[in-house]
């Protein structure tokens, strides 16, 4: 069995922002029930429990939302507390979080610090980007609280990414985006294509990211990302680092590259089991923490055919020059036809790109 990687969602859908592309908030507003409420002690434990008597090597604990940390620093401390109790020594745990940083003060980093956490922030790179969507229920930009954050979990010494997500309006300002991003010291760096509602037209909302512009935004921010490294200043970029290591013949690690979905669990407040947080639908319930058995868990994403679906490639992407290294993306990206939304932007791009990603590796060396 692989490293086990479970997914979890403490505050469930709950968050005290409200930003405009969450596709987290448009997913919940499909189910019968958004919000599934806090997640208990007794569901935590039951999830420890679970999850020791199915790992083998390795086990990560990633928290999510909504916003996570709504959950209570309380409600961490018990988790990590009763993990370290429970799961055998000989078995490795990892924890992270994703957060958007504006409840963050010094308990909450120096508790990320003390247990491992790595962090990943959510920061749209300038004030004008992030401030544009990311804004809290009254209205008002969120940029000035999350830039203390980061600060905050500097001071405290945790490893922490920021997160940038790519709307159409972004990707025409990646250039002041990657400026400010750099300015500011933040060296790990990951930019994900923003999401349309599940049940809209790709390209229909105000924030939506193109096809075209998506070409433009990764042309632009490689040119970037290329001059700098050449200058001797390697700023880590997840979706680029990720090529370079496919190139070299190593699988990525992102999961959106590995050109089928991973076995993943993603746990709902209410001990809910779902196969992906792009997933967390009613129609896609696995079962319950409370109630199943791990093995039942893994026979219903059997029964769904969920990871056999992804792996379904068509005519056009097993003859494309390119496959080894867009592999059709996520699965969440791609159309009735089966092909990537993206597809001709990464096409392009790799033509534009490969010559100096191939560089790259002796670049780095002369870095290191």
């Amino acid at each position: 069995m692989p490293p086990l990687s479970i997914l979890i969602k403490p505050a469930s859908s709950a968050c005290n922002l409200r930003c405009e592309y969450c596709f987290y908030a448009d997913e919940a507003s499909l189910r019968q029930q958004a919000n599934l409420g806090p997640m208990s002690r007794e569901v935590s434990h039951i999830l420890i429990d679970k999850a020791a008597g199915a790992a083998e090597g390795s086990v990560s604990f990633l928290f999510q939302g909504g916003e996570p940390t709504l959950a209570g620093l309380d409600f961490f401390r018990d988790f990590v507390s009763y993990a370290e109790r429970t799961i055998p020594k000989q078995i490795s745990i990892h924890y992270a979080i994703q957060t958007n940083g504006t409840l963050l003060d010094g308990q909450w980093c120096r508790f990320f610090r003390e247990k491992h956490f790595l962090v990943g922030l959510s920061l749209d790179g300038s004030r004008e980007c992030h401030d544009r969507y990311r804004r809290d229920p009254a209205g008002n930009g969120s940029y000035g609280r999350v830039l203390e954050a980061a600060r905050l979990l500097e001071r405290e010494q945790v490893k922490f990414n920021v997160l940038t997500v790519v709307t159409g309006y972004l990707a025409r300002h990646i250039q002041s985006v990657f400026a400010a991003l750099c300015r500011e010291g933040f060296r790990y760096q990951q930019y994900i294509p923003c999401l349309d509602p599940m049940q809209s037209i790709r390209g229909g909302e105000g924030y939506s990211l193109t096809p075209k512009q998506y070409e433009a935004f990764l042309k632009t921010l490689f040119d970037l990302w290329y001059r700098e490294l050449a200058q001797g200043r390697y700023w880590s970029i997840r979706y680029f680092d990720n090529l370079v290591w496919m190139l070299d013949g190593r699988p990525p690690e992102q999961c959106s590259m590995m050109g089928c979905c991973s076995i993943q669990y993603l746990v709902e407040g209410d001990g809910s089991v779902y196969p992906c947080d792009f997933y967390g639908l009613d129609e896609y319930r696995l079962g319950n923490v409370l109630t199943d058995a791990w093995q039942e868990l893994d026979r219903q994403r059997e029964k769904l055919g969920f990871l056999q679906a992804s792996r379904v490639l068509p005519e056009d992407c097993r003859s494309c020059q390119w496959l080894s290294l867009c592999r059709n993306g996520c699965r969440r990206d791609r159309l009735e036809n089966g092909k990537n939304y993206y597809c001709q932007a990464y096409a392009a791009f790799f033509a534009y790109a490969l010559p100096r990603l191939q560089q790259v590796r002796r670049l780095l060396h002369q870095i290191s």
